[in-house]
């Protein structure tokens, strides 16, 4: 959003937002995108978008619903994936913990990490609708409520013997309980920091990095974008998990483009459970 290098441009002013989506193919001069075929692209936040064959991904629709393309079997699963397979690989009895785990990331990657063979899972969410959805809908063992005091104390009593692994979406004070709770050789995933997005008064940076030394802790950065090789095998595995049902997903929807801006401030503020989604009137295009 800043005007500053990042891993994609900065969004230019008064241009439509490119992002995610899910359209019906309504013309076309490649045979091998057709007319009626539906296609993943990142040219969302508009109702039509014109774009290179090379750009659009037909979708099975045999396979999964056209909303799971932009949740559990889109970038958002494949993050969960990567990050607990690749950049903080969970182990047979590992404790993990997990940030905005009732979002779309988190609500897919705390199930995740039972399957890969987790001991224990714990994740944190705001309010106790969530977090009893974690309980209940997501697969987690214990909930922590950042909303409801410190998360290191809440994390202490949830997994008294430290974590091994945790998947960072928040920075700040998650960063920093995760850092102190880890035991050696843990690893942590970063990625994302949404406190980052809060008034410079309100950030708090992590102080105890020499625990994560001490300790032998291993911080590693990722990109989704680095593992679009493993989209077949990701998608391969949660397709079946989704067909069989143990694979949860929710969404959360907003009716007609208008709604957009509305929707985004909404998922910074933590509104949406799962993945939040904009529905077109008329359907997909």
């Amino acid at each position: 959003m800043d005007d500053v290098p990042s891993y994609i441009p900065p969004f230019a002013l008064d241009t439509a937002m490119d992002g995610s989506a899910i359209g019906e193919v309504i013309a076309s001069r490649d045979a091998f995108v057709p007319v009626g075929a539906t296609v993943s692209h990142f040219l969302g936040w508009r109702e039509y978008a014109v774009l290179d064959a090379a750009a659009a991904t037909v979708v099975d629709l045999s396979l999964a619903r056209p909303q799971d393309y932009l949740g559990a079997l889109g970038t958002t699963g494949l993050t969960a994936y990567a990050a607990l397979t690749r950049t903080a690989p969970v182990r047979e009895g590992d404790v993990v913990f997990v940030s905005a785990a009732a979002g779309a990331v988190g609500s897919v990657a705390g199930q995740l990490a039972r399957k890969l063979g987790a001991s224990r899972v714990i994740g944190s969410a705001g309010g106790p609708a969530k977090t009893k959805k974690l309980l209940d809908g997501f697969g987690y063992d214990a909930a922590v409520d950042h909303r409801q005091g410190a998360v290191a104390e809440q994390l202490a009593q949830a997994a008294p013997e430290g974590i091994d692994v945790y998947l960072d979406s928040v920075g700040g004070d998650h960063l920093q309980a995760a850092i102190g709770a880890m035991r050696t050789g843990g690893r942590i995933a970063l990625v994302g920091a949404i406190s980052g997005t809060t008034p410079p008064d309100r950030r708090r940076a992590p102080d105890n990095l020499f625990r994560a030394a001490a300790r032998e802790v291993t911080l590693r950065g990722m990109l989704v974008s680095s593992h679009f090789p493993l989209f077949p095998e990701w998608t391969g595995k949660a397709a079946g998990w989704l067909a069989d049902g143990s694979l949860h997903t929710e969404e959360t929807v907003a009716d007609g483009i208008e709604q957009a801006p509305a929707a985004f401030l909404g998922m910074m503020r933590g509104a949406n459970t799962g993945k939040m989604l904009v529905r077109l009137e008329g359907g997909r295009r």
